[in-house]
């Protein structure tokens, strides 16, 4: 337990300033059973068998929470079962929900867990990107703010600047592209979900607005699916 609480405060001490704008650390609770519970939900979706859940990102994923308050959201991502809160998950792991970051409705941006480790955010492609959630779109209505947009965009200049590797931006709501994509690995072909956030006015504001580091979307997707038929 000494060491897993070295590692957390090792991964929370990265300071964001040189990125031109402030994370705020506010982990949620993360402990060896939700550990376990993500290796067995990596396992059972992806055929995954892991002795850790540290990754290389390769996409980053926004999001809306679907609900308006801040509080009420951090709490939903510090359970660290889903416990019956979502019906529509019944029978595909037992891990909650999560996120690398929570975005509140000031644009102000909060590292819920180290930014490497997986969270359960995307349906088939977990194991590979880094969620961001902002604090909106109740009754999946498109009320995010210009602050949190802004936020946002600084936040993927950062993680693309901290890892490399990061080749694509999408939304939720755009994550079915990657399904037949080499990228892509759910294995169970009725484990689907329908999501709408955070709508294509946020996602087409927030490519253009970083479009010098030539981060994939949709039809990039569409053509290295096409792509990868034909061979």
């Amino acid at each position: 337990m000494k060491k897993f609480i070295i590692i957390i405060l090792s991964a929370f001490m990265i300071n964001a300033c040189s990125a031109g704008f402030e994370i705020i650390d506010k982990p949620v609770s993360f402990s060896e059973e939700r550990i376990e519970l993500t290796k067995q939900y990596m396992l059972m979706h992806y055929e995954m068998e892991l002795d850790k859940i540290e990754m290389q990102p390769r996409i980053i994923v926004l999001h809306w929470t679907a609900i308006n308050d801040f509080d009420s959201c951090w709490a939903l991502f510090n359970r660290e079962t889903l416990g019956g809160t979502r019906p529509d998950l019944a029978g595909s792991g037992n891990v909650n929900v999560g996120v690398q970051f929570l975005v509140d409705r000031e644009g102000l941006v909060h590292r819920l867990t180290p930014e490497n480790w997986m969270g359960r955010h995307c349906i088939g492609i977990n194991y590979n990107s880094i969620g961001v959630e902002n604090v909106g779109g109740e009754n999946n209505i498109d009320n995010l703010t210009d602050d949190q947009l802004e936020a946002n965009i600084s936040l993927v200049r950062y993680l693309k600047s901290k890892y490399p590797t990061i080749e694509y931006l999408i939304g939720h709501h755009e994550y079915r592209e990657f399904e037949g994509h080499p990228l892509w690995r759910e294995v169970d072909e009725s484990y689907r979900t329908v999501k709408y956030d955070p709508g294509d006015r946020f996602m087409e504001a927030a490519r253009e607005a970083v479009k010098e580091l030539g981060l994939k979307g949709v039809s990039e997707i569409r053509t290295e699916k096409e792509k990868t038929v034909l061979q």
